[in-house]
């Protein structure tokens, strides 16, 4: 019988659909602006959780951080989702 492995991190990355208002990336556009920085034409913004389960299959530690993000890091109506994971 296999033993999951060890640790099991899962990267959830966490931004704005388009079409959303994204104030901060606004606020860094116009900042780069004024300090010379002109060649950025877009700037946009994104969390990252890092989410690091242990005792669990990848499948299982997949469903829980799905789970994290349908109840807490994410709101579908304005959130676009990218979740991977890897062993470790």
């Amino acid at each position: 019988m296999a033993h999951p492995p060890a640790s099991v991190r899962v990267e959830v990355r966490v931004e704005l659909k388009p079409g959303v208002l994204d104030a901060e990336a606004e606020s860094i556009e116009k900042a780069l602006g004024l300090l010379g920085i002109a060649s950025v034409p877009r700037v946009t913004t994104a969390r990252v959780y890092d989410l690091e389960f242990s005792g669990v299959s990848p499948d299982e530690a997949r469903r829980c951080a799905d789970e994290a993000v349908d109840r807490l890091l994410a709101n579908p109506v304005i959130h676009r989702v990218t979740v991977s994971s890897r062993s470790g």
